[in-house]
């Protein structure tokens, strides 16, 4: 048996035994208290990290984190499990939005933190200290907003060290969700580039949309969590057979121009949002002061993998971005792709993944 203490802050779980509490967390002008699940099993394994409610109005990743903490038993787990529902409480209980209410930054364009930093900062960089740092496994839990279409996807970036690179795509793979969306740089603020840097196996997992809270799509992503710690070893395998995968790569993100009423032009069933060409028409922004129309077209062709759903955007604010089927002969020439950009939206804008 292993006899490791697991300890994240005052909590500590000896092998065999699952803890469960708060660690307070200074952020310089105030705290938070960061809820926290420690699962340290019977037998040795690797040391998987997840997470969820890095932002808010993402509702169905912090049910699935909460449901899946009630799940495991340290003595069906081989390793250590650390699980945060909620890892940024503010924009979690405050905000319900990608932006903190407390100082007006996305979590998640900041990673790895800066301990001196502003308040979101500082907890960026208490969450890779206390929970990230360390890990083997960095599972980070996403959906689209409460403002934003979204199908679903895994995420990771390419790093250059081959056998880190495979790891993680055999862990992309093993979630049972169809679509991989490969970064082809770990640069950025996002939390699983910021862990790939440090030489952590790392991915987004976005499941849903809307920030839907439906029991039947959290039930569905924790099946996902525990199939992926299957293929860990954490748990026990099954006889269950991998789910095919495709891949694909960012080819461009659209982003608003105009303050207006948002009037988007591409559908969403539920599934597949839309298939356009560049120059397409994806949508008008209308001035409600005097009806003017901005046209938004389509920067290059591809699927739209989310979009923005809320009727109400200002300059900057993501509208759409779209994925290209991975051609490792195209892919490579990084600068015939057009990532998505900086703005407010989703999780990968800086660029996804």
């Amino acid at each position: 048996m292993d006899d490791t203490t697991l300890s994240v802050g005052i909590l500590r779980a000896e092998p065999g035994t699952k803890t469960r509490g708060t660690v307070r967390a200074d952020l310089g002008t105030l705290t938070v208290d960061i809820p926290v699940t420690l699962i340290n099993g019977t037998r040795p394994g690797p040391r998987v990290v997840i997470t969820a409610g890095v932002h808010g109005g993402e509702f169905t990743p912090i049910d699935a984190a909460a449901r899946l903490t009630a799940l495991l038993e340290p003595g069906e787990v081989c390793g250590q499990v650390i699980i945060c529902p909620v890892a940024n409480p503010p924009a979690v209980y405050q905000g319900r939005l990608n932006v903190s209410p407390v100082d007006g930054v996305n979590i998640n364009r900041v990673f790895p933190g800066d301990p001196d930093g502003s308040p979101t900062e500082r907890l960026a960089a208490w969450l890779f200290t206390h929970l990230v740092d360390g890990a083997d496994v960095y599972v980070d839990l996403h959906c689209g907003g409460i403002d934003q279409v979204l199908r679903d996807f895994v995420g990771y970036r390419l790093t250059g060290d081959l056998d880190l690179d495979k790891a993680t795509a055999a862990l992309a793979g093993s979630f049972g969700i169809e679509d991989v969306i490969l970064g082809l740089k770990p640069d950025g603020g996002n939390s699983h580039a910021a862990a790939a840097r440090r030489g952590i196996s790392a991915v987004l997992v976005e499941v849903g949309a809307l920030g839907q809270r439906d029991a039947a799509t959290a039930r569905r992503r924790v099946d996902g969590l525990c199939q992926a710690l299957r293929h860990l070893g954490v748990l026990d395998p099954d006889d269950s057979a991998p789910a095919p995968i495709r891949e694909w790569v960012w080819s461009a993100g659209v982003t608003a121009e105009a303050t207006g009423l948002w009037y988007p032009e591409f559908s969403f069933d539920g599934d597949v949002i839309a298939e356009v060409a560049e120059g397409d028409v994806l949508g008008r922004i209308v001035d409600p002061a005097d009806g003017r129309e901005h046209t938004v077209h389509a920067a290059a062709g591809g699927r739209i993998f989310y979009g923005m759903h809320g009727l109400t955007v200002a300059p900057g604010a993501e509208l759409a971005a779209l994925a290209v089927p991975w051609d490792p002969d195209t892919a490579t020439r990084t600068g015939t792709l057009r990532t998505p950009g900086t703005g407010v939206g989703s999780d990968e804008a800086d660029p996804r993944p």
